[in-house]
């Protein structure tokens, strides 16, 4: 690859534009439906947004060790929005580590950060000597190519056929590929081959299909297979591979049915089962007939650890004869007591299995919750005869004291997450409206918080370095910067660790952001339950939280309230590019952690199913009357703005609250949970909100005429003849999990109602709107919408 220079560090080019062009009037030829009124708010706010585009984000990172315990090298990438091109670009910055002997440390950055256009995954090898990019094939005619890099070039490329496998899985849920430690092999997730479809030509249906091109005929669909929904529905199902990057052969591990989907594969120590891997199981556990039901964001799909032979090693261990060629011996499922089983991660010494487990999501119903942490005990011999032994870690926190350990909120482990005890694992979670860098002892179960104790901003784990952290921090009002972390030895303080800033290869934004940015700060909040009913758990009683961001003149600015998805995820205090975005223009942002929210325990995340649309709405109207009691906030001038639940809420707030908001903004948000419920790709999510936990036993694909009555009595548009608040919305053509017709429906109805409204359809956007021109025009309308309405 060239070191050319990428976007971020080149210099803006002067615009080539006409000067006609330029200078046009502004009403000629103005974009249906702009406000001409509005159009130089339009201009200024796309350039200002443009400032922040630019910034560049911090993904993965990758340290090596050396002989030498003071130097070691790091890889960190890096993404950019790439607006024209409508695409992020990556980047690789290499540096070399050396640190002191008094505990300080510096990096020093290559000059050059080197673009992996093309890549869809970077996996070094174990000892750091090897690298691993994937490209990804971009149409079906095109191999998948494994590329294996040494310290300076090539050692081989493998092109894998379409008719062997389709694309690997390089993220997400089913993500996996792992190095044997000996690096010898690969093991990985990918695509299934193509099924075989119904082949027609001049004479009808051809029986004999082939799997030759004929361009005198063609294929059609077949049945239709079920996928695992949003971001899901192009791929075929996730099996398991094997390639030896001596030879460039690839084989698939035979033996696992299609009702599996295989994910997150790792290599075992010395055994004669290789492999262990997650699987998903179509059977979703509450249906008579099992379908797969959307994965994205949800933890409640049962799922279980399992080993397997590798399929090399399988072969040479049996007589070489045409007849046994290719078959593998039995899978052992090793969690055959768990419901959910994921992210497993084998203790440096072999000892142990560690995995994460959402059983508290799948037990219940609910699409995600509290986590819990568990070991195997990985027998000596390696062989897997007789019931494995399966302890708790960290059990699931149900009602957290004050200050306290509220509970495991785990989306990622890092591929070696071990200090050098070989006990001490180290990742990230949500600690109420922050995320934490935990340190957790898997022999004793203890568990201590590793990031600074005393801060608001939010701290994730970069990678390991020996016993020391490579972390990356940052606030709603403060960019992402990265941290060094040792542990400090001369303290009687368990697990005490010091921070030390790391110098930034990245250019200083702009002055005019960095000012902004300045000028605010940010607070959280704990707001107490107005009015707890007495049958709630005390969980369920305890205060929520809200991050309050504000300028130098709060208590007369105008006031966002801001309310994320889920409804069982959390808005944690890092920084947000939209969010920075829209305080830039002199709004105050409340952002809203409800009951339901992850970091809070179990109690109180499980306290809001069966009670949407009541308890959310009231924890959010207690929050802003806590602000506005204190004078933080003009009352006059408030909006509202959330995503999918975040959606739910606002179109909720502005029915049973209608003096309150004087403008709105809702991005593909659930309007109709009666209309929902027969288009969505996780219609249990209708079931089990609405009801509560009775909700998974009632779950139906023909709910009755009551069911969907109540499904309308709990959705926002049986509060819609209230609303008078102008509203926006942001709608993706192809969201599955909260179809286009939702919020087409309450906006079309709105508008019949003579309720200022607008809205906007991506054509080619699912639910996350996260295509980078759909994210640019999203927040820019919002911001215009907002300003407009809130303007004195």
């Amino acid at each position: 690859s060239s070191a050319r220079a990428p976007t971020f560090l080149r210099r803006s080019r002067v615009s080539r534009r006409p000067k006609a062009m330029a200078s046009a009037h502004p009403s000629q030829g103005l974009p249906s439906g702009m406000d001409p009124s509005m159009v130089d708010e339009y201009a200024s706010q796309s350039k200002l947004l443009q400032e922040f585009v630019k910034i560049p984000s911090i993904g993965k990172a990758w340290v090596f060790t050396s002989k030498d315990e003071n130097a070691s090298r790091a890889m960190v990438s890096v993404s950019q929005s790439d607006l024209l091109a409508n695409k992020k670009r990556s980047f690789l910055l290499n540096t070399h580590i050396s640190k002191s002997s008094s505990k300080s440390v510096s990096f020093q950055w290559s000059p050059f950060p080197v673009e992996m256009s093309g890549v869809s995954a970077v996996v070094p090898s174990p000892s750091g000597k090897k690298l691993l990019l994937v490209r990804n094939a971009e149409d079906d005619d095109s191999p998948t190519k494994l590329e294996i890099w040494g310290p300076c070039q090539l050692e081989n490329e493998i092109h894998v056929a379409r008719s062997v496998h389709g694309s690997l899985y390089a993220d997400g849920w089913f993500e996996g590929i792992s190095w044997n430690q000996e690096e010898t092999l690969i093991a990985y997730v990918a695509e299934e081959p193509p099924q075989p479809k119904p082949e027609f030509n001049d004479s009808g249906y051809k029986k004999e299909g082939s799997s030759q091109k004929d361009f005198r005929s063609w294929k059609g669909q077949g049945d239709i297979e079920d996928s695992w929904g949003e971001t899901y529905s192009n791929k075929r199902i996730p099996a398991l591979f094997v390639a030896n990057i001596s030879s460039g052969e690839v084989r698939a591990l035979k033996g696992i049915p299609r009702s599996l989907s295989a994910g997150q594969v790792i290599w075992a120590p010395s055994s004669s089962y290789s492999l262990v891997f997650v699987a998903w199981s179509d059977d979703n556990g509450f249906q008579e007939t099992p379908r797969k039901l959307g994965i994205k964001y949800c933890y409640n799909r049962p799922c279980a650890l399992y080993a397997a032979a590798d399929p090399f090693k399988e072969e040479a261990d049996k007589p070489s004869t045409d007849s046994n060629k290719g078959d593998t011996a039995a899978l052992v499922k090793l969690t055959a007591d768990l419901s959910s089983a994921f992210f497993p991660r084998f203790s440096p010494d072999g000892k142990y299995l560690v995995f994460i487990s959402a059983k508290s999501a799948v037990d219940s119903g609910a699409h995600n919750a509290t986590n819990s942490m568990h070991k195997i005990d990985w027998p000596t011999d390696g062989k897997l005869e007789g019931s494995l032994s399966v302890s708790d870690v960290v059990p699931t926190v149900m009602s957290p004291q004050d200050g306290c350990f509220p509970g495991m909120y785990c989306s990622g482990l890092l591929r070696f997450p071990w200090l050098s005890d070989g006990r001490t694992m180290i990742l990230s979670s949500a600690w109420g409206s922050k995320e934490v860098i935990l340190s957790i002892n898997v022999a004793s179960g203890e568990v201590s918080r590793v990031s600074p104790q005393d801060s608001d901003y939010s701290w994730n784990v970069l990678a390991l370095d020996n016993n020391n952290i490579l972390a990356v921090s940052s606030s709603l009002v403060t960019l992402p910067q990265m941290y060094y972390g040792f542990e400090d030895s001369h303290t009687d303080k368990p697990c005490q660790w010091d921070w030390q800033e790391i110098s930034s290869p990245f250019p200083k934004p702009s002055d005019k952001v960095s000012s902004l940015l300045a000028d605010h700060k940010f607070s959280v909040i704990k707001i107490p339950v107005s009015n707890p009913s007495d049958k709630l758990p005390d969980g369920a009683k305890l205060p929520f939280e809200a991050i309050f961001v504000s300028g130098k003149d709060s208590a007369s600015s105008p006031t966002i309230v801001v309310l994320h998805g889920g409804p069982h995820s959390v808005y944690p205090s890092s920084y947000s590019r939209s969010l920075a975005f829209l305080y830039a223009q002199g709004y105050n942002l409340l952002v809203v952690n409800y009951r339901g929210s992850l970091g809070f325990g179990e109690e109180a995340l499980q306290s809001l199913p069966g009670n949407i649309g009541s308890q959310d709405v009231n924890d959010v109207l207690t929050a802003l009357d806590f602000v506005k009691k204190r004078g933080l906030i003009d009352a006059s001038r408030v909006a509202v703005v959330g995503g999918s639940h975040g959606g739910f809420l606002t179109t909720h707030l502005i029915g049973q609250a209608p003096e309150t908001f004087v403008a709105a903004a809702a991005r593909n948000p659930v309007c109709n949970l009666q209309l929902m419920v027969g288009t969505t790709d996780i219609p249990d999510w209708c079931f089990l909100e609405v009801y509560g936990k009775e909700g998974k036993n009632c779950f139906t694909e023909s709910p009755l005429a009551d069911t969907l009555t109540q499904f309308y009595q709990k959705s926002p548009i049986s509060h819609i003849s209230k609303v008078k608040t102008p509203t926006l919305f942001l709608l993706g053509a192809k969201d599955l999990r909260v179809p286009v017709s939702n919020g087409l429906q309450y906006a079309r109805a709105l508008k019949e109602r003579g309720v200022d409204t607008k809205i906007i359809v991506f054509p080619e956007d699912i639910h996350g709107l996260d295509k980078p021109q759909s994210d640019f025009e999203s927040f820019l309308n919002i911001g215009v919408w907002f300003k407009k309405y809130m303007s004195k």
